[in-house]
């Protein structure tokens, strides 16, 4: 192969790095770093041995993922990359939360505007400004009643907007949080 030193694992573990040496396509002498992190989690026979295991095109991409499993785990001892993803999850769910509150503060303005394109069957619906709305989502979510979700008030099933044809059916029900 033409090396002239040893890859990190044979660097950092103080051997001879053989011609063949699994590790060395992989974590190459100034990745240092990289290895030691990997090393430290999974230990070199491990890692060895899950190498060994897998075909050679699958390689480099198991490498990726031990060395990102090996850096969430020393961010986070206890849950590694899972505490990531959770942490993650809860912030795409708040952020779908604020834009149900959005688009219900933009359908309350909407109606206020032009009551006319919300009528349902020849009756207005009954007004509800976003701040009910949102103090209604509040106690919905926050102190549990609807199982914890956010229901949609009947007044907003099935309006239609002239201008842009949306017809809203419970919007706002399980499907839409991913629960």
């Amino acid at each position: 192969m033409g090396r002239n030193s040893p890859c990190a694992s044979c660097k950092l573990l103080k051997r001879r790095c053989a011609k063949d040496c699994i590790f060395a396509p992989y974590f190459h002498s100034v990745d240092l770093h990289k290895f030691a992190i990997v090393h430290k989690v999974f230990g070199a026979s491990n890692v060895s041995k899950m190498l060994q295991e897998l075909p050679v095109h699958c390689r480099a991409d198991a490498v990726s993922s031990l060395l990102y499993e090996a850096n969430a785990r020393m961010r986070d001892p206890v849950y590694g990359c899972a505490g990531a993803i959770s942490q993650l999850q809860n912030q795409v769910s708040e952020l779908k939360m604020q834009l149900a509150v959005a688009q219900a503060e933009i359908l309350c303005i909407k109606m206020q505007q032009d009551p006319a394109t919300a009528m349902v069957g020849g009756t207005p619906p009954q007004t509800l400004d976003s701040a009910d709305y949102i103090g209604q989502y509040e106690k919905s979510c926050f102190l549990g009643d609807n199982n914890g979700l956010m229901m949609t008030p009947p007044h907003y099933h099935n309006l239609a907007s002239s201008a842009t044809s949306v017809v809203i059916h419970g919007s706002l029900n399980r499907e839409y949080f991913g629960i």
